[in-house]
Protein backbone atom coordinates (compact mmCIF):
# COMPACT_ATOMS: atom_id res chain seq x y z
CA UNK A 1 0.00 0.00 0.00
CA UNK A 2 2.63 2.47 0.69
CA UNK A 3 4.30 1.68 -2.50
CA UNK A 4 1.33 2.30 -4.51
CA UNK A 5 1.01 5.43 -2.55
CA UNK A 6 4.77 6.63 -2.91
CA UNK A 7 3.69 5.73 -7.23
CA UNK A 8 0.93 7.66 -7.03
CA UNK A 9 2.91 10.58 -5.70
CA UNK A 10 5.99 10.62 -7.76
CA UNK A 11 3.00 10.42 -10.74
CA UNK A 12 1.79 13.62 -9.64
CA UNK A 13 4.90 14.98 -9.33
CA UNK A 14 5.49 13.60 -12.86
CA UNK A 15 2.27 16.07 -14.38
CA UNK A 16 3.32 18.82 -12.97
CA UNK A 17 6.82 18.60 -13.90
CA UNK A 18 6.03 18.77 -17.37
CA UNK A 19 5.10 22.17 -18.34
CA UNK A 20 9.24 23.06 -19.61
CA UNK A 21 8.49 25.84 -22.20
CA UNK A 22 12.15 27.40 -22.83
CA UNK A 23 15.51 26.51 -22.70
CA UNK A 24 15.87 28.14 -19.56
CA UNK A 25 13.26 26.72 -17.98
CA UNK A 26 14.63 23.12 -19.27
CA UNK A 27 18.39 23.89 -17.98
CA UNK A 28 16.72 24.74 -14.59
CA UNK A 29 14.69 21.64 -14.71
CA UNK A 30 18.00 19.45 -15.71
CA UNK A 31 20.01 21.24 -12.68
CA UNK A 32 16.85 20.53 -9.97
CA UNK A 33 16.59 16.89 -11.33
CA UNK A 34 20.61 16.37 -10.81
CA UNK A 35 19.91 17.69 -6.59
CA UNK A 36 16.75 15.37 -6.48
CA UNK A 37 18.58 12.32 -7.82
CA UNK A 38 21.73 13.58 -5.16
CA UNK A 39 19.17 13.63 -2.33
CA UNK A 40 17.42 10.30 -3.26
CA UNK A 41 20.96 8.46 -2.80
CA UNK A 42 21.77 10.47 0.25
CA UNK A 43 18.34 9.31 1.83
CA UNK A 44 18.63 5.84 1.05
CA UNK A 45 22.16 5.75 1.94
CA UNK A 46 20.30 7.18 5.74
CA UNK A 47 17.72 4.32 5.22
CA UNK A 48 19.95 1.50 4.44
CA UNK A 49 22.92 2.46 7.96
CA UNK A 50 18.62 3.06 10.17
CA UNK A 51 18.37 -0.32 8.72
CA UNK A 52 21.17 -2.29 9.72
CA UNK A 53 20.55 -1.61 13.20
CA UNK A 54 17.18 -3.29 13.32
CA UNK A 55 16.31 -6.88 14.01
CA UNK A 56 14.25 -7.23 10.38
CA UNK A 57 16.67 -5.97 8.05
CA UNK A 58 15.98 -7.18 4.91
CA UNK A 59 12.30 -5.81 5.08
CA UNK A 60 13.39 -2.92 5.55
CA UNK A 61 16.33 -2.43 2.89
CA UNK A 62 13.05 -3.70 0.43
CA UNK A 63 11.24 -0.67 1.76
CA UNK A 64 13.74 1.93 0.96
CA UNK A 65 14.84 0.42 -2.02
CA UNK A 66 11.46 0.51 -3.54
CA UNK A 67 11.22 4.04 -1.91
CA UNK A 68 14.06 4.96 -3.97
CA UNK A 69 13.15 3.43 -7.02
CA UNK A 70 9.92 4.90 -7.44
CA UNK A 71 11.83 8.26 -6.73
CA UNK A 72 14.31 7.75 -9.30
CA UNK A 73 11.30 6.68 -11.89
CA UNK A 74 9.75 10.44 -10.96
CA UNK A 75 13.13 12.37 -11.62
CA UNK A 76 13.87 10.58 -15.30
CA UNK A 77 10.77 11.03 -16.53
CA UNK A 78 11.25 15.26 -15.29
CA UNK A 79 14.92 14.44 -16.92
CA UNK A 80 13.25 13.45 -20.32
CA UNK A 81 10.97 16.28 -20.77
CA UNK A 82 13.15 18.87 -20.00
CA UNK A 83 16.24 17.38 -22.50
CA UNK A 84 13.34 16.74 -25.28
CA UNK A 85 12.76 20.32 -25.33
CA UNK A 86 16.28 21.21 -25.92
CA UNK A 87 16.80 18.90 -28.83
CA UNK A 88 13.69 20.09 -30.32
CA UNK A 89 14.56 23.84 -29.63
CA UNK A 90 17.71 22.66 -31.56
CA UNK A 91 16.09 21.30 -34.37
CA UNK A 92 13.57 24.03 -34.13
CA UNK A 93 16.39 27.01 -34.57
CA UNK A 94 18.73 25.26 -37.32
CA UNK A 95 14.96 24.92 -39.75
CA UNK A 96 14.71 28.96 -38.99
CA UNK A 97 18.23 29.74 -39.87
CA UNK A 98 17.76 27.25 -42.93
CA UNK A 99 14.82 29.08 -43.71
CA UNK A 100 16.40 32.72 -43.02
CA UNK A 101 18.62 31.69 -45.63
CA UNK A 102 16.32 30.14 -48.58
CA UNK A 103 14.83 33.48 -48.35
CA UNK A 104 17.71 35.68 -48.65
CA UNK A 105 18.87 33.80 -51.42
CA UNK A 106 15.68 33.94 -53.22
CA UNK A 107 15.38 38.26 -52.52
CA UNK A 108 18.94 38.23 -53.62
CA UNK A 109 17.91 36.40 -56.74
CA UNK A 110 14.79 38.34 -57.49
CA UNK A 111 16.50 41.54 -57.37
CA UNK A 112 18.99 40.18 -60.11
CA UNK A 113 15.44 39.30 -61.84
CA UNK A 114 14.26 42.60 -61.82
CA UNK A 115 17.34 44.68 -62.78
CA UNK A 116 17.51 46.08 -66.23
CA UNK A 117 18.64 44.45 -69.43
CA UNK A 118 22.10 45.94 -70.46
CA UNK A 119 22.36 47.53 -74.09
CA UNK A 120 22.91 45.58 -76.85
CA UNK A 121 26.61 47.10 -77.51
CA UNK A 122 27.75 45.94 -74.32
CA UNK A 123 29.36 42.86 -74.13
CA UNK A 124 27.57 39.72 -72.51
CA UNK A 125 29.22 38.99 -69.33
CA UNK A 126 29.43 35.57 -68.52
CA UNK A 127 26.88 34.45 -65.51
CA UNK A 128 28.67 34.99 -62.34
CA UNK A 129 29.67 31.89 -61.03
CA UNK A 130 27.49 30.04 -58.19
CA UNK A 131 29.20 30.87 -54.67
CA UNK A 132 27.65 28.05 -52.70
CA UNK A 133 25.23 25.47 -52.95
CA UNK A 134 21.49 25.60 -54.16
CA UNK A 135 18.77 25.79 -51.58
CA UNK A 136 17.97 22.30 -52.13
CA UNK A 137 21.36 20.79 -51.95
CA UNK A 138 21.05 22.75 -48.57
CA UNK A 139 17.92 21.48 -47.26
CA UNK A 140 19.16 18.08 -48.28
CA UNK A 141 22.35 18.05 -46.44
CA UNK A 142 20.23 19.62 -43.57
CA UNK A 143 17.98 16.48 -43.51
CA UNK A 144 20.90 14.17 -43.54
CA UNK A 145 22.55 15.80 -40.81
CA UNK A 146 19.43 15.69 -38.82
CA UNK A 147 19.02 11.74 -39.60
CA UNK A 148 22.68 11.60 -38.18
CA UNK A 149 21.88 13.46 -35.18
CA UNK A 150 19.06 11.23 -34.14
CA UNK A 151 21.12 8.06 -34.94
CA UNK A 152 23.61 9.16 -32.94
CA UNK A 153 21.28 10.51 -29.78
CA UNK A 154 19.76 6.56 -30.34
CA UNK A 155 23.06 5.16 -30.05
CA UNK A 156 23.70 6.99 -26.78
CA UNK A 157 20.81 6.68 -25.57
CA UNK A 158 21.03 2.76 -25.75
CA UNK A 159 24.92 3.12 -24.41
CA UNK A 160 23.29 5.31 -21.17
CA UNK A 161 20.44 3.02 -21.03
CA UNK A 162 23.34 -0.05 -20.97
CA UNK A 163 25.55 1.38 -18.60
CA UNK A 164 22.93 2.22 -15.93
CA UNK A 165 21.32 -1.45 -16.19
CA UNK A 166 25.58 -2.47 -15.37
CA UNK A 167 25.56 0.00 -12.34
CA UNK A 168 22.15 -0.74 -11.29
CA UNK A 169 23.15 -4.42 -11.51
CA UNK A 170 26.58 -3.67 -9.41
CA UNK A 171 24.70 -1.77 -7.04
CA UNK A 172 22.71 -4.28 -6.36
CA UNK A 173 24.93 -6.81 -5.80
CA UNK A 174 26.85 -4.21 -3.43
CA UNK A 175 23.50 -3.57 -1.39
CA UNK A 176 23.15 -7.85 -1.60
CA UNK A 177 26.50 -8.69 0.23
CA UNK A 178 26.04 -5.36 2.55
CA UNK A 179 22.44 -6.51 3.38
CA UNK A 180 24.13 -10.12 4.38
CA UNK A 181 26.99 -8.61 6.39
CA UNK A 182 24.36 -7.09 8.29
CA UNK A 183 22.21 -9.91 9.00
CA UNK A 184 25.09 -11.96 9.73
CA UNK A 185 26.52 -8.80 12.26
CA UNK A 186 22.63 -9.07 13.97
CA UNK A 187 22.49 -12.81 14.11
CA UNK A 188 25.94 -12.87 16.10
CA UNK A 189 24.82 -9.77 18.03
CA UNK A 190 21.92 -12.10 19.03
CA UNK A 191 23.87 -14.83 19.50
CA UNK A 192 26.56 -13.35 21.78
CA UNK A 193 23.24 -11.57 23.86
CA UNK A 194 21.69 -15.11 24.58
CA UNK A 195 25.01 -16.44 25.48
CA UNK A 196 25.35 -13.72 27.81
CA UNK A 197 22.18 -13.68 29.24
CA UNK A 198 22.16 -17.16 29.74
CA UNK A 199 26.00 -17.11 31.45
CA UNK A 200 24.37 -14.09 33.82
CA UNK A 201 21.29 -16.70 34.60
CA UNK A 202 23.36 -19.35 36.11
CA UNK A 203 25.88 -17.12 38.28
CA UNK A 204 23.34 -17.42 41.68
CA UNK A 205 23.11 -20.99 40.85
CA UNK A 206 27.05 -20.95 41.04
Amino acid sequence: MKALIALLGALAITAQAQNVSSVEQANAALELVARDRAAVHAEFAASERECSTKFFVNNCLDKAKEKRRVDLAAIRVREVDAQHFKRADSVAKRDADLAERARKDAEEAALRAAQPPKPPHEEKAAPPAPTGPRVADREAAHEAKLKRIEQQEAAEAAKRAANVEAFEKKKAESERRQAEVARKKAENEAKAKRKAEAEAAQQPAK
